[in-house]
C-alpha cells in the first residue's frame, strides 16, 4: 500500500526543520561556551520557530493526515487542496518567521505576517481534518443464551 505523498512531504519536512533547528541550537549553545559571534543570538528566533512549527506541527500534520480515518467515497482522504494549502501555509510562515530579524525595517511586519500564514496554514488543515474525525463504534456481540 503507498503511501500519501502529502504524509510523507510533510513528515519528511518536518524531519528536515528539526535538523535544521538541532543545528541552530547546536551554533547557540556553542557560543554560550565560547563567545565567538554575537550575532547567532539572531538565530533564536528561527531556532524556536524551525523546531515547534516547522518541524514538530508539520509532522503532526503529515502524520495526522496519513491516519486519520477515510471516507467510503471518493475522494477517499477528503479535500486534499485545502491539505496542501496548509502544507504551503505553513512552510512559507516557517520561512517568513525565521527570516524576520534579518529584513531589517520589515521585521515586525514579516514576523506578523509569518505567523498570520502559520495560524491560516493551522485552519486550512483544521478545516480538512474535521470531517475525518468521528467517534469509533465498538459493537459487542450479545452472549449466547445456555439451556
Amino acid at each position: 500500500m503507498s503511501r500519501p505523498k502529502l504524509m510523507l512531504w510533510a513528515t519528511r519536512a518536518g524531519l528536515l526543520y528539526i535538523a535544521l533547528g538541532i543545528t541552530f541550537g547546536a551554533l547557540i549553545l556553542f557560543h554560550k561556551g565560547i563567545p565567538y559571534a554575537p550575532t547567532l543570538w539572531l538565530l533564536l528566533p528561527a531556532h524556536m520557530d524551525l523546531m515547534l512549527i516547522g518541524g514538530m506541527t508539520q509532522f503532526a500534520f503529515g502524520i495526522a493526515f496519513g491516519i486519520l480515518p477515510r471516507f467510503r467515497t471518493e475522494p477517499r482522504r477528503g479535500n486534499v487542496k485545502l491539505a496542501w494549502a496548509a502544507l504551503i501555509l505553513l512552510n512559507l510562515g516557517v520561512w517568513l518567521v525565521a527570516l524576520s530579524p534579518y529584513l531589517g525595517f520589515n521585521a515586525g511586519t514579516a514576523l506578523l505576517a509569518g505567523r498570520a500564514l502559520e495560524a491560516a496554514g493551522a485552519l486550512a488543515f483544521l478545516l480538512h481534518a474535521w470531517p475525518r474525525v468521528r467517534p469509533v463504534v465498538i459493537t459487542v456481540p450479545k452472549a449466547k443464551k445456555v439451556a
